[in-house]
């Protein structure tokens, strides 16, 4: 199949590297694969460097003129399967494929929990538009079914697949000596896009009410609440407790650098890699229940799970955590074994490569 993403965002985070995984898995199985997104866009980049072709396209905003290079690109070249993305890019082909006389089949990948509008217009987007819907878990496919009314048998979860191989736990001093962390603290981390809804703010509160000593957290990512998450540490007193490397390529080293692993999200999410990937290196993990966090981080047996925007009760999980060295380690194996059995890498290529067969076959 000729399969081709479009991702109108510039953002960097869980979704965008999904779709360059996602390429690399069927481009290694002899589809061809291509990504469309503005040349301004992370992604674009981040594609091209992985040897995935990638097409500029004014597809970042909801113009005519988006609508129109799509047209133009799609008529002039062989697609078998759109995979949309984001609203942006979701409403441009909808659109450019509804003037095509031939046109490819589309297929949108929900990657976050937010609502869908309950409107005509978007009924149409997601049911006559749209051959086939995938979500990143099954709570956000049960709100589409559920609220929104749409055929179960339009729509399919397919959890984002991590290497078991490569996530593993290693040897902490190496890691700590490659991350520069100090080898005699404690180390609560998060690897996450420094975007609000993460709940980085309520984890510095945590760090604020544990008084240990020797107890450091690590925040691995970029983004927009950078300052801000730079400033509320200072105005906490954290100041020499709280490391910021920014975003890292390899977060390997980090993940196997932590003692306990915490993604207090409170909203936007489907399964979240970062919390895969913490517990397939075998991390005990303190997380919310929001979105499909719940497949994977199941309360007490493969992690913590505490309420959103609850920074006593994410403090008190934390502090269980570091009380209790066998309850991290067995919190810490179960992650692991769980999720080795369902959120592998070739299973995500499997079910996704079955989804676009079928959206063609029509």
């Amino acid at each position: 199949m000729h399969i081709v993403h479009t991702e109108a965002s510039h953002g960097w985070g869980g979704q965008e590297i999904r779709i360059l995984s996602e390429a690399e898995g069927m481009r290694a199985r002899g589809h061809r694969v291509t990504l469309i997104a503005p040349a301004s866009a992370r992604i674009h980049a981040e594609a091209a460097a992985r040897g995935i072709d990638a097409v500029d396209l004014p597809i970042g905003r909801k113009r005519p003129a988006g609508v129109l290079a799509l047209r133009r690109w799609l008529a002039a070249n062989g697609v078998d399967v759109v995979n949309t993305h984001s609203s942006t890019d979701s409403w441009l082909a909808a659109l450019a494929c509804a003037t095509l006389a031939r046109a490819p089949t589309i297929v949108r990948t929900r990657h976050v929990s937010t609502p869908v509008p309950g409107n005509r217009a978007t009924r149409w987007l997601y049911i006559g538009a749209t051959r086939h819907i995938v979500t990143t878990g099954m709570a956000l496919r049960r709100t589409l079914i559920e609220e929104n009314g749409f055929p179960a048998a339009r729509i399919t979860s397919v959890p984002t697949g991590i290497s078991a191989e490569r996530f593993a736990p290693g040897d902490r001093a190496a890691a700590r000596i490659a991350t520069g962390l100090p080898d005699d603290w404690t180390i609560v981390g998060i690897v996450a896009t420094l975007r609000d809804w993460k709940g980085h703010q309520f984890l510095l509160e945590a760090m604020a009410k544990l008084a240990r000593e020797r107890l450091g957290l690590a925040i691995v990512g970029d983004g927009p609440q950078h300052a801000a998450l730079a400033a509320r540490t200072r105005e906490l007193g954290l100041d020499g407790r709280v490391w910021m490397p920014g975003d890292q390529r390899d977060v390997v080293p980090w993940l196997r650098s932590f003692d306990v692993f915490a993604l207090p999200s409170y909203a936007s999410e489907g399964v979240p890699q970062a919390l895969l990937q913490a517990m397939l290196c075998g991390l005990p993990c303190v997380t919310t229940g929001v979105g499909a966090i719940g497949e994977a981080a199941i309360d007490g047996e493969t992690a913590l799970v505490v309420p959103p925007q609850d920074a006593d009760a994410l403090a008190r999980a934390i502090d269980r955590l570091l009380a209790d060295q066998a309850l991290r380690s067995r919190l810490g194996a179960a992650a692991r074994a769980h999720c080795v059995g369902r959120f592998g890498y070739d299973a995500m290529i499997d079910r996704m490569e079955a989804v676009f067969r079928d959206a063609v076959r029509g």
